[in-house]
Parts: C-alpha cells; sequence; structure tokens
C-alpha cells in the first residue's frame, strides 16, 4: 500500500450538514468515529477521530461553507503546495470555490472544482511533530477510514485527463457495467483509489466518498434505524468487497464499504 499522506492520495474528509448535533449523533452511531470539538475560535468545527485517536473527518456547519451548498461530503487530496494547484487547476480549466487559506496547525487548503464542476479539495499538510500518527484519513485497511472515491460526470475522458494531469492519476481497469456504461478506475501511485463514469440520471457532476466499516450489512441496519435513506442496498463490488449507499438523516450522500458483515 502507498502512504496514506503522499502527494495526490486523498487525505482529508468534510461534511458540510444543516444539523451539526444530528450528523454528530447519526455518524457516532453508524460509524467507528468518536467526534469531538476542534477548538478552532468562533467556529463549531468538529472532528471525528477513530478508535486510535486518529483524525479522519471534519463536519461543519453548512453556513460556513461557501455559498451555502447543499448537504454534501467532500474530500482533500495531498499537495506540496496549496497556492500552486489551486493555479493548475484554474489554468486546466476548473474554478477555485475557496481560495488558498491557513488552517493553524493542519495546513493550507482550497476548495476547488473541475473542469466539469464536481467539488474536490487540495491540503498542504503541516509538518507533523513528534510522533503523530502515520495512518492518513485515507486507509482501506481501517475501518472508519476513506476507503474509496466515486466521480459521475459529464465527461468522464476529459475528468480522467483533468486528474491525471494535476495528480498524476493515471487509468487501470475499465469494467463494463452493461447498460450504465463503463466505471475507469484510477490509480495514484500505482494503487487505485477511485473510479469514474457517466452521470447515469445525476443531476450534476459530483464526487461520493465511501467509508470503510467492518460490516456493510450492520451498518446499513444501524442507518437505517438512525434515519438514513438507503439508495442502494447492500452489493457485492470487485475484489469481493459489498458496498451501500446512502442519504444521511440530514441529506449528504455518503457510501459504506467492507465485508458484508
Amino acid at each position: 500500500m502507498t502512504d496514506p499522506q503522499a502527494a495526490s492520495q486523498p487525505c482529508w474528509y468534510e461534511l458540510g450538514t444543516p444539523d451539526l448535533d444530528g450528523a454528530t449523533a447519526f455518524y457516532s452511531r453508524v460509524l467507528p468515529w468518536t467526534i469531538v470539538p476542534s477548538g478552532i475560535e468562533g467556529m463549531d468545527y468538529r472532528l471525528a477521530n477513530d478508535h486510535d485517536g486518529n483524525g479522519v473527518a471534519g463536519l461543519m456547519d453548512l453556513g460556513d461553507q461557501t455559498d451555502a451548498p447543499p448537504p454534501n461530503w467532500i474530500f482533500y487530496l495531498a499537495v506540496t503546495d496549496a497556492d500552486a494547484k489551486a493555479a493548475e487547476v484554474t489554468a486546466a480549466g476548473g474554478t477555485i470555490v475557496a481560495s488558498p487559506a491557513d488552517i493553524p496547525g493542519t495546513g493550507r487548503f482550497a476548495v476547488c472544482a473541475d473542469p466539469q464542476g464536481a467539488v474536490f479539495g487540495i491540503l498542504a499538510p503541516a509538518p507533523m511533530e513528534g510522533s503523530a500518527p502515520t495512518v492518513g484519513a485515507y486507509d482501506q485497511s481501517v475501518p472508519g477510514h476513506g476507503n474509496w472515491h466515486e466521480l459521475v460526470t459529464s465527461d468522464p475522458e476529459a475528468a480522467a485527463e483533468f486528474y491525471g494531469a494535476l495528480f498524476g492519476w493515471t487509468k487501470s481497469t475499465l469494467l463494463d457495467m452493461g447498460e450504465s456504461g463503463t466505471y475507469q478506475l484510477v490509480a495514484a501511485d500505482g494503487h487505485d483509489v477511485a473510479g469514474i463514469m457517466a452521470l447515469m440520471g445525476a443531476p450534476h457532476p459530483s464526487w461520493g466518498v465511501v467509508f470503510g466499516v467492518e460490516g456493510v450489512n450492520p451498518a446499513v441496519e444501524a442507518a437505517r434505524a438512525a434515519g438514513a435513506t438507503v439508495v442502494r442496498e447492500p452489493m457485492e463490488v470487485p475484489g469481493g468487497s459489498w458496498a451501500a449507499y446512502l442519504v444521511d438523516p440530514q441529506g449528504a450522500y455518503v457510501a459504506v464499504a467492507g465485508p458484508q458483515g
């Protein structure tokens, strides 16, 4: 497995929600997270930590996100220079949703959209001190961490070229999904991290995030009991894992993957 903190690897996840308390209760029940205040002055930003205390995601009020979008999950890609990469995004036809800014003790970030309009983030992590954990927010071997990323887009080929040019992602396996078209796996440093497909009825291009769980069936039942809508029931996916797709009670789309359970 590649270094989860390496450049061009997903390194952080973030939820924008209209109900922070409700989202905190929901994700604490469905995922193996402990959600705590971040301590950021003047902002109710909450941190989702795994059982070992490693940070995986942040939760924030929609009003604190640029242009107050609908409930959403986004992920951040690790970069070495957030300002330089943001300039590359615009030069390649993308847009900057939130300009580069510093997060004390964390790094410098920006929120971007690719040329088709799908939103993602970039983060130049601050140097870690002492015996900081080496496990990143994206780690397919750890339940509760980022497990996969899926892009639905109006132009899959152009999207693959965009992420390839800016982040060095390469095409790997192309899966035939029959009437649904193709599903292009893409890799970072030789490790598959995402899939790209056509819109297939989705209203607009967007990224979806998938979190690992110890058992997909128990996670889905916990989510259903906590008020989520199950968009796709658990199904087997290539590689022997199972996945299910949900809309949380606050309206954000999210998926879980792992053993059937």
